[in-house]
């Protein structure tokens, strides 16, 4: 059975496939889930959140664009922007605490990204949690 963090590492794997040009991705996601052994209360949660970030994309990036304070949403990596989408995603649409999502995510960045990855996920969705606060 898949734990909530390695759900989150193929929610960012299925994200990061569709912003680079997979749009077909929707069709194997249950496949893509069975091969990772993300099933029943786990699978629920992973559509939750794939489809929550689908559903509110226009949004979420918006939110995001709004507190990259030297850069703009197409210009960073594709792989730091999934990780951005399903963050804030988690922080906005969900009651998960936001301590948990935040560490999360930069735990994902820490693998997923390069040195400066965790830094700057850690600013931005920081900001996201404290808009949202006030």
């Amino acid at each position: 059975m898949a734990t909530r963090h390695q759900v989150r590492e193929s929610i960012v794997g299925l994200l990061y496939a569709q912003d680079i040009g997979n749009s077909d991705i929707d069709r194997f996601v249950d496949e893509i889930f069975e091969e990772k052994k993300i099933r029943n209360r786990q699978k629920e949660f992973a559509l939750s959140l794939y489809k929550g970030v689908e559903e509110n994309l226009e949004e979420i990036d918006g939110l995001i664009d709004t507190h990259l304070k030297e850069w703009d949403l197409k210009n960073i990596g594709n792989v730091e922007r999934a990780i951005l989408r399903l963050g804030a995603y988690e922080l906005i649409y969900t009651d998960l605490d936001s301590a948990v999502v935040i560490n999360e995510a930069i735990e994902l960045a820490k693998k997923l990204c390069n040195e400066t990855g965790p830094k700057f996920i850690n600013g931005v969705l920081d900001a996201v949690q404290k808009a949202k606060v006030s």
